[in-house]
């Protein structure tokens, strides 16, 4: 009974602490976690996947590195990220709900395939041109921005576009393309 209560108390705390934004970024990194739930926090996550699972949620853990280790250690997972994300996939009724326009996320889903086919990292400039031939070209800067704005993409000082936290925490690279390609 008490390691139950002791479970249950440790389930509502991670919850809290990966629900809640404490800095400009959502979810916490593997030292907050170790800090607030002890040293066997990896368990606790597994526990609270499993609770998840039931409303269509995962804990998702993104690392730093663009390639995640196969069998992370301790020190790599203290250093990662770890967020609550959506399981499945939307229905299209609900990505309505997100506030996004479907030329809005179709913008994204170029932007994201672009940066991917090229090895991680697109200019700007490239980019921008091949939203002009998707979309109107008063929305390519605006959307990019935005993008940027919603941690889906970074920008560096030279111009080059590479993939952000968000992107590596919501999406799977993989099925984009999958997607992107059958089309």
């Amino acid at each position: 009974m008490r390691k139950k209560t002791f479970y249950e108390s440790k389930l509502k705390q991670a919850t809290h602490t990966l629900f809640f934004k404490h800095h400009r970024k959502p979810g916490a990194k593997g030292w907050e976690l170790r800090k607030n739930l002890g040293s066997n926090y990896p368990k606790i996550l597994a526990l609270l996947n499993r609770h998840l699972e039931k409303l269509d949620l995962q804990v998702k853990t993104v690392f730093e590195e663009e390639k995640p280790p196969e069998k992370p250690t301790m020190a790599e997972l203290d250093k990662a990220r770890f967020y609550i994300t959506l399981r499945g996939a939307l229905t299209p009724k609900e990505t309505k709900m997100m506030g996004w326009r479907i030329d809005d996320i179709a913008g994204l889903a170029i932007t994201i395939s672009t940066i991917v086919a090229r090895k991680g990292r697109a200019q700007r400039k490239d980019v921008e041109a091949i939203l002009r031939d998707k979309l109107p070209d008063w929305r390519t800067n605006i959307n990019l921005d935005r993008y940027i704005r919603s941690g889906y993409i970074d920008e560096d000082d030279k111009g080059q576009l590479y993939l952000d936290w968000r992107t590596r925490a919501e999406i799977d690279e993989k099925i984009l393309l999958d997607l992107v390609m059958a089309k």
